[in-house]
């Protein structure tokens, strides 16, 4: 299934896709007074992207650039537009690992290995 095909009341989901992007986790409080963590996040694939909600653990287990399966999803409608959720009976796996962004991995530093070596004036051959 692709992500285009997805409409609001599709169940029992099954559907690959690439994290594109993944908010900071927040916490909210349900109706019963329950505080939760949530963090959404952006998949997409060759035909299209849908938001998605992670709760609790889901969180840590995936990130921005990891390709993962979405196995007995379903779609809700959220402010007027779809929404993938994995609810009690979804799970999700990580098919493949991404290789971070920038920032997760720091900044690069141009490295000259020859400005480290000694000189030959600085080094005594009799030692």
């Amino acid at each position: 299934m692709k992500i285009s095909e997805l409409k609001a009341g599709a169940s029992n989901v099954t559907i690959q896709a690439k994290v594109v992007k993944k908010d900071d986790p927040r916490e909210v409080v349900t109706k019963y007074g329950k505080r939760l963590s949530v963090a959404n996040i952006t998949l997409e694939d060759d035909s299209g992207s849908i938001p998605m909600s992670l709760w609790g653990n889901d969180i840590s287990k995936v990130n921005e650039g990891d390709m993962i399966e979405i196995v007995n999803g379903y779609v809700n409608e959220f402010r007027g537009a779809p929404q993938l959720s994995t609810g009690k009976f979804g799970k999700i796996n990580v098919i493949e690992k991404g290789s971070g962004t920038e920032e997760e991995l720091g900044e690069t530093e141009e490295y000259d290995a020859a400005e480290e070596l000694p000189k030959d004036s600085d080094v005594d051959e009799n030692e």
